[in-house]
């Protein structure tokens, strides 16, 4: 079996996390909060935009959230490619948290933030735990592995969440829930690279190939 056709076969996954948001940039909890793009943002979307052309994308999915799509839509511009909007790529609910800074949070709710980032199945007051968020985006990547015949050998980019791209990045790889801490944050517009080298939907063989891909470290994702 040759190098060539074993390559022909691989479905390649970019997670791509949107630009910086005023949010962002004050270290305020976003969630489910529909927020824009700051200019610095759109920058990062169009710089993103010209790394990611070159990946031969074949579609382009993003989360409903405007931070996101106006980001989709900047590598759409590049890549003559259209976006598709999937709500089940929206961030993470993080219920009665969106809206507090990270001081905030920790004022009213003590070490909460720290027991959030190290157990997966914890839940913000009235939110939703990184595990929900993992079954929640899943189904979008196996909907797309039955349905793109097109998709071995070429690339697919979801644009969404530095959370949501975390938990569905482990949720892929089926970590178990106490090592999904191991993957942590990303800077606005890096990205992460899957590729899938299994047989079928059912035995997908995921591995991870690059995490937060051409990014600096930032303070908000230390």
């Amino acid at each position: 079996m040759s190098r060539a056709w074993r390559q022909a076969g691989v479905r390649t996954l970019i997670l791509l996390r949107h630009g910086q948001t005023e949010w962002n940039a004050a270290d305020r909890m976003q969630g489910q909060i529909d927020t824009d793009l700051t200019e610095l943002g759109r920058r990062q979307a169009k710089e993103a935009a010209r790394e990611l052309v070159s990946r031969n994308a074949i579609a382009i999915v993003s989360s409903d959230l405007r931070r996101a799509h106006d980001t989709a839509l900047a590598l759409s511009e590049h890549t003559n490619v259209p976006v598709e909007l999937d709500r089940r790529l929206r961030e993470t609910h993080l219920g009665d948290w969106e809206g507090l800074t990270h001081l905030e949070v920790d004022a009213d709710y003590p070490g909460a933030r720290v027991e959030w980032r190290l157990d997966a199945a914890y839940r913000p007051p009235n939110g939703e735990s990184k595990l929900e968020v993992g079954a929640r985006a899943l189904p979008v990547v196996r909907e797309l592995f039955s349905e793109r015949q097109d998709w071995p050998g070429r690339t697919i980019i979801l644009v969404a969440h530095g959370g949501l791209i975390a938990a569905l990045t482990a949720a892929l790889l089926d970590l178990p829930p106490q090592n999904w801490p191991v993957l942590g944050g990303l800077a606005n517009t890096s990205w992460v690279q899957l590729s899938s080298h299994g047989p079928g939907i059912e035995q997908p063989g995921w591995r991870l190939d690059v995490w937060n891909a051409a990014a600096k470290v930032a303070p908000d994702v230390l």
